[in-house]
């Protein structure tokens, strides 16, 4: 894995610092040395990694893009295409497919909205548990229905 060069003039900063700086955790930073997502870290004479600020970039990057709902694997294309010929297009592509995902999901998330307004526009809030079209919704399919189905 090659080590991540700094230039004389950056101000480094240990593990701790990076992780507070990020607002991402100690171990998820070892993790994404140790995935490619971050380049190993420059050591000091005693063996301490040492980060700057691309580090500190990276990692901003990497987190705004998992809000987006992209993989870890997806960030490592993403993360390459910054700096590949023809990277634009790659990244395109990428966020083409994640867009479609994203639409397929908000309809999904539309329907189950409808269906739980629906249900609870239905119950009646108090009396009888059967009465209650939410807590029945939930049941599991009489037998005669699974089979059928």
């Amino acid at each position: 894995m090659r080590r991540h060069a700094h230039t004389p003039q950056e101000a480094l900063m240990s593990i701790g610092q990076l992780s507070k700086a990020s607002g991402v955790g100690i171990d998820t930073i070892r993790f994404y040395e140790r995935k490619g997502l971050l380049p190993a870290a420059a050591r000091s004479a005693s063996g301490y990694r040492k980060f700057g600020r691309t580090d500190q970039d990276r990692l901003g990057f990497i987190r705004r893009a998992q809000a987006f709902g992209f993989s870890l694997e997806e960030i490592a294309v993403l993360l390459r295409s910054r700096k590949q010929q023809g990277g634009v297009a790659a990244a395109k592509a990428l966020a083409r497919e994640k867009l479609a995902a994203l639409e397929e999901r908000a309809a999904e998330l539309l329907r189950l909205k409808a269906e739980l307004t629906r249900l609870v526009d239905r119950c009646p809030g108090a009396g009888d548990v059967a009465d209650c079209p939410i807590l029945g919704a939930f049941e599991p399919l009489p037998v005669r229905h699974r089979e059928a189905s």
